[in-house]
């Protein structure tokens, strides 16, 4: 499989009560398809996977594979303590329909049981699984030389989602020596994204709730128009710096969401918090001087920045 393009991390939709919320969550999936992203990844830290009976999982996976209609790849998120957990989570998404699983490091600092971990879920199942290189969350470091080998040596890890700063240079040091079909997607909100893909990066995996921004940035890279593509990010940059502000993105994220119609409500499983008055104005505000609506419906158009 050669995974390409924007597969946005998706937020797990509930209920007033706290329950998933199964119709926002097909109403979410009909929308990124309406966008045209190339892919949706499921149950990650925006998705609260960690927050989640098992039972859940199951339920958030069934429904997301089968809304896709194999339209488009469903990615699934796997974490737990030991690698046993994780071959757990993994084997339940390829049975459930899931095209890849994007896999975290376990609570160690040490190559080599760092490296037989991802060994050991790559054995386990058929599917390609994505190294989640996040150091901030998982408070695990991989350094670039493990990743690499890692490319070489495991045949079912074939990608990674990589978020550790400076996280340029370390792509680039990646993509010098790793395997020359190692995919690589960039993440941290978008951020860095017309940068990831100048060095690159496959794609983006990330939560932020205009998709069709990063779908209009990486068409027109793709299409040999890099100009537009760097007059599309400079004119949503403002946007998607305050979007993706730790701890609280979520909400920021959940809220737009809502707002534009696709899920029902805001709720967040605690421990979470919404946003307060005042930042739902500064938000709004943001939102509006970029030139999006945040009470349309539908897909909105994007346009570049006019110097």
């Amino acid at each position: 499989m050669n995974f390409q393009g924007v597969l946005p991390i998706l937020p797990t939709p509930f209920t007033d009560t706290g329950a998933v919320d199964e119709a926002s969550m097909r109403r979410l999936i009909d929308f990124e398809m309406e966008v045209g992203v190339h892919g949706v990844s499921i149950l990650g830290f925006m998705g609260e996977a960690h927050k989640m009976a098992e039972s859940e999982r199951k339920l958030v996976v069934r429904t997301v594979v089968e809304q896709t209609g194999g339209h488009i790849p469903t990615w699934v998120g796997v974490r737990a303590f030991g690698t046993a957990g994780a071959i757990e989570q993994a084997r339940e998404a390829q049975e459930l329909g899931a095209s890849a699983v994007f896999v975290a490091p376990i609570g160690i600092q040490a190559d080599e049981p760092l490296f037989q971990h991802y060994a050991g879920v790559a054995d386990a199942v058929d599917i390609p699984v994505i190294i989640h290189d996040f150091p901030e969350s998982f408070g695990t470091i991989l350094s670039a030389s493990l990743i690499v080998r890692m490319s070489h040596e495991i045949p079912g890890v074939q990608y990674i989602k990589l978020e550790e700063l400076p996280v340029l240079d370390k792509l680039t040091a990646i993509r010098k020596e790793a395997a020359s079909d190692f995919g690589i997607f960039g993440g941290l909100g978008g951020e860095y994204f017309l940068e990831e893909l100048q060095r690159g990066a496959n794609g983006i995996m990330t939560g932020f709730a205009f998709p069709e921004v990063l779908v209009g940035i990486y068409n027109a890279f793709r299409a040999g128009d890099e100009e537009l593509a760097a007059a599309i990010f400079d004119r949503y940059i403002p946007l998607i710096r305050y979007e993706f502000q730790p701890k609280i993105g979520l909400a920021y994220r959940k809220f737009i969401y809502q707002k534009r119609g696709v899920i029902s409500t805001q709720y967040i499983r605690p421990p979470g918090r919404l946003i307060d008055a005042y930042t739902e104005r500064e938000l709004t505000g943001i939102i509006k001087r970029v030139g999006l609506d945040l009470g349309a419906r539908g897909v909105q158009k994007v346009e570049p920045w006019s110097r």
